[in-house]
């Protein structure tokens, strides 16, 4: 898109497109490399960049631009937007947004900071973070933390509109972010350590108005299902798909939260995400294989119905979410041209569906370690076709309450969190920051109270027996299933990828380095130690015609939660403040958008 300047340097066009063409116009926006418009990259969620001035030969080079600090010391996940010549920059709980004409000496054009209640704060898991906004029709989107989704006006930063999404008091807060599609806004919801029943919800664009909302768990009407339209492997579900897997009214707090990536495919009209764990973490307590927890779901964006749905987890037993990215591409699979959806999930699988029907096509283990499990029933004959098959002696459920299941792999985290994955067009590779944790995990009984914890399990992390190295950054090849390359790191990856046309690949450590390799063979290029530990989203933008990279630093989220949070008992954080404890060694608390770019 022609980039048309008005005052503060937004194009104008943008500004003065209807609702009803946002999602023409955001795609005709996404496809200009210069700009990053979507919290994703792409309706694809590819987080894939077309531009290569800086390549492999030259990565090397790179040097600090300029630097923004945010002010605000907890996790800082996700990234920025970049839109013609203004910046929109992003912070953890106060959720402060800052615009920056890159025209201007990132001049501060405007600055929003909603005032909320801080007692929202220890009511959000694992941390106070953010994972970005959303633009269309001259608007910003933000998910709050008090679960508020707001509409600012990106020319000066003024509230439009503002809804409740959900109520803090019960333990829903808001950490995702929000994805435009067509005439609509949609925004899930975080709590299922707090055993709420939670969603996915679409807004209207120009009102606020709430058009549908889907749950992940519940009758049919409420789970927008159509029995037997809406398929799973091919089946129809059947009436009262999940109803029929909760003891009673279980499911009225069953989780299933919604605070992962969306991604879309205009040509099938379907949007993607995943639903997290059911609640509580004590599997004794909730019988069943609670559905439709830890599942992919397909839906039309228009009538918020599903399509189809595939559970990977059924009865969690280990706190594996499903709400990971799912990355969309077009490629051929044995010389037939396939529309495929990869999902690289926290419970060490890597999923490759057919997107368009739901069909199962890969499902291997990303990560070695992984031993819950020995795999995916692949046998379309079977009656537990597409069920993983789960080792007895890492049973939380068949081992018991108060008994200290030891030596899971991976632990709760998973093998991989938010964090999300890149895809490269050029290798037909995905590039995955992963966690390489162990745990041992107790289940114990606990009550269901409204807006208190509601998670029944104690847990420790560590890295695998043998092994040091809590994390590797690796290339995947979706269609066999098989790991190209890996890289260790000492820490767990937690930041999001970039890959780009320069082959090259980008990501952060928690230790704080954003690190460049070469797409094809994972060797190191270049590294650079910012201001505190990354757990942000590496992205890319041109302006004035040159290339820069970007990336978010503030340590924090779950695998920095001890440091965020000031947390000392190993068990704490969920487990994860003894697991990472060596981190504080080596890097401490920030909040600092670090931009590179290579010299003049």
């Amino acid at each position: 898109m022609r980039k048309v300047l008005f005052a503060t340097c937004v194009g104008a066009a943008a500004f003065a497109m209807s609702a009803a063409n946002a999602n023409e116009e955001l795609m005709k926006m996404s496809q200009n490399p210069n700009d990053w418009v979507m919290p994703t990259g792409d309706y694809f969620n590819q987080r894939y960049s077309k531009l290569n001035q800086v390549n492999a030969d030259n990565v090397g080079k790179l040097q600090v631009a300029w630097t923004f600090s945010t002010g605000v010391l907890r996790g800082h996940e996700g990234g920025p937007l970049v839109i013609g010549n203004m910046m929109y920059i992003h912070a953890p709980f106060p959720n402060t947004v800052f615009a920056l004409d890159l025209n201007d000496d990132q001049k501060i054009v405007w600055k929003y900071e909603p005032k909320q209640d801080p007692n929202v704060i220890p009511v959000m898991c694992c941390d106070t973070v953010n994972r970005g906004l959303a633009y269309a029709d001259g608007k910003l989107f933000l998910h709050q933390a008090d679960d508020t989704l707001v509409a600012l006006d990106a020319k000066t930063g003024k509230l439009a509109w503002s809804v409740k999404n959900g109520d803090p008091s019960k333990g829903q807060t808001g950490t995702s972010a929000p994805q435009v599609i067509k005439d609509k806004v949609l925004v899930g919801t975080s709590g299922g350590e707090f055993g709420v029943q939670c969603s996915m919800t679409a807004y209207d664009l120009k009102s606020g108005k709430q058009v549908w909302r889907a749950y992940s768990e519940g009758p049919d009407s409420e789970i927008m299902v159509d029995p037997d339209k809406t398929t799973v492997l091919g089946k129809p579900v059947g009436k009262n798909s999940s109803l029929a897997t909760w003891q009673g009214d279980q499911w009225k707090i069953g989780g299933g939260c919604t605070w992962g990536w969306i991604s879309y495919d205009p040509a099938l009209n379907l949007v993607y995400y995943g639903s997290g764990n059911p609640s509580t973490w004590n599997p004794k307590q909730r019988p069943g294989d609670n559905k439709w927890s830890m599942t992919i779901f397909a839906r039309d964006p228009d009538t918020g119905m599903a399509k189809w749905v595939y559970q990977m987890t059924p009865h969690d037993e280990w706190d594996y979410d499903g709400v990971n990215e799912m990355i969309l591409s077009d490629e051929q699979v044995s010389g037939t041209p396939r529309k495929l959806l990869t999902h690289f999930d926290r419970n060490g699988i890597g999923y490759t569906l057919d997107r368009a029907t739901g069909e199962l096509l890969v499902a291997e283990k990303f990560d070695p370690k992984v031993n819950w499990t020995t795999g995916v029933d692949m046998n379309k004959s079977s009656p537990t076709y597409g069920r993983p098959k789960v080792v007895d002696q890492y049973s939380t459920d068949k081992q018991g309450e108060d008994h200290n299941v030891k030596g899971i792999c991976p632990a709760a985290l998973g093998s991989k969190d938010e964090q999300p994955a890149a895809y490269s067009p050029d290798t037909q590779l995905f590039y995955v920051p992963t966690n390489h944790v162990c745990m041992d995990y107790e289940p114990f009984k606990v009550s269901y109270t409204a807006g208190q914890p509601y998670v029944g399990a104690t847990l420790s992390m560590y890295p695998p027996p043998g092994e040091s190295n809590m994390g590797n950054f690796i290339a995947w090849d979706n269609k066999t299933g098989k790991i190209v390359w890996s890289n260790p790191e000492q820490f767990s990856v937690w930041s999001g990828a970039l890959a780009t046309a320069g082959g090259v690949v980008f990501y952060g450590t928690l230790e704080g380095y954003l690190k460049a390799v070469d797409a094809k063979t994972g060797k190191d290029l270049y590294r650079f130690k910012t201001p505190s530990g990354i757990i942000g989203n590496v992205t890319t933008y041109e302006h004035n015609g040159k290339q820069y990279v970007a990336v978010l630093s503030g340590v924090g989220g779950w695998a920095g939660i001890g440091l965020a949070a000031g947390l000392t008992e190993p068990t704490a954080g969920l487990g994860a403040v003894g697991g990472y404890a060596a981190l504080s060694n080596y890097t401490a608390l920030g909040g600092t958008l670090t931009v590179f770019s290579l010299p003049q």
